[in-house]
């Protein structure tokens, strides 16, 4: 069983096309460039997926294009949880039949269970899989806040493997790491804090900037690792603009206007969701000019 899903995990948009239908193909090319350009794994149908408004069939077609476009050159990682315990089971296994190399479970939003219901709802998902499982915890999209002693017990789990910790407080990315196996791995999952997560004890990032600045990432992370702290210190503030404009208005809007402007038809966001403003727009293309990205005016 895999339990080291990489340090730099990109999670992925789901390209529409001009119905807003699934683009499987561009999923494709997607996963491929995401992997050649600094990602060890993607997360396929994750919020940044635009998850809530896929369906079952979409999430499942998804994983088989991504699998058979990267897997074997980089890890799948399934976004299957929801907040209906017997429907995140039935999505896990599927994609478990499908081949991917592991599972990323949301915490269940809206109903808002108590620890205990947080609990037997992941132990009840590991017990039905023999896939590697990575919690997400990320309360300011659910309203569900998954506690350090919870994760501490839910780590004792054979495949419960790994946390993306979504918070943003350090002090409880750092209450994971002391009460959890050294094996148990923490990936951050707030691109912002990424340096400062890797120095309390995580172990990568499961990133939204990493579908522009994938290899900077990577780098970043190779020189904490090397104890290269003055280099990794360098390219966390050279980042800086990149983790504030990715986040001007809700993920995944700001970055799907990214890669669209970069060429890929990643096409427009199913309702609610609704796309960049003239504004934003400008914001993410003057970025793109900054970092090289795209050509400036002019050229």
């Amino acid at each position: 069983m895999v339990k080291d899903f990489g340090r730099v995990l990109t999670a992925m948009v789901t390209p529409f096309d001009s119905r807003l239908e699934v683009d499987y193909g561009q999923a494709r090319k997607l996963a491929a460039y995401l992997v050649a350009n600094g990602s060890d794994g993607i997360v396929v149908a994750g919020t940044t997926g635009e998850s809530p408004t896929l369906t079952r069939e979409e999430k499942i077609r998804l994983f088989e294009a991504v699998v058979d476009e990267v897997g074997g050159r980089a890890r799948v990682i399934a976004g299957t949880g929801s907040n209906v315990t017997s429907d995140s089971v039935s999505l896990t296994r599927e994609a478990e039949k499908i081949g991917v190399d592991g599972a990323m479970l949301v915490t269940p939003y809206y109903n808002k269970p108590p620890q205990r219901g947080l609990y037997h709802h992941f132990r009840t998902v590991a017990e039905a899989t023999d896939l590697p499982l990575m919690l997400y915890n990320v309360p300011g999209r659910t309203s569900s806040h998954l506690l350090p002693d919870t994760i501490a017990e839910l780590a004792k789990v054979e495949n419960i493997v790994a946390v993306k910790e979504a918070s943003g407080s350090l002090v409880l990315a750092g209450e994971i790491r002391r009460k959890t196996p050294d094996d148990f791995l923490m990936y951050c999952g707030e691109d912002a804090v990424t340096l400062p997560i890797l120095s309390v004890g995580g172990h990568g990032v499961v990133s939204v900037v990493a579908h522009i600045v994938g290899n900077e990432l990577q780098a970043m992370v190779r020189a904490f690792l090397a104890g290269d702290i003055d280099t990794a210190r360098k390219i966390h503030l050279d980042l800086i603009p990149v983790f504030e404009t990715m986040f001007i208005t809700t993920n995944p809007i700001p970055v799907k206007t990214a890669m669209n402007l970069l060429g890929f038809a990643a096409g427009g966001l199913r309702p609610p969701l609704v796309a960049a403003t003239g504004e934003e727009t400008e914001a993410v293309r003057n970025l793109l000019k900054k970092y090289n990205k795209i050509e400036p005016d002019g050229v």
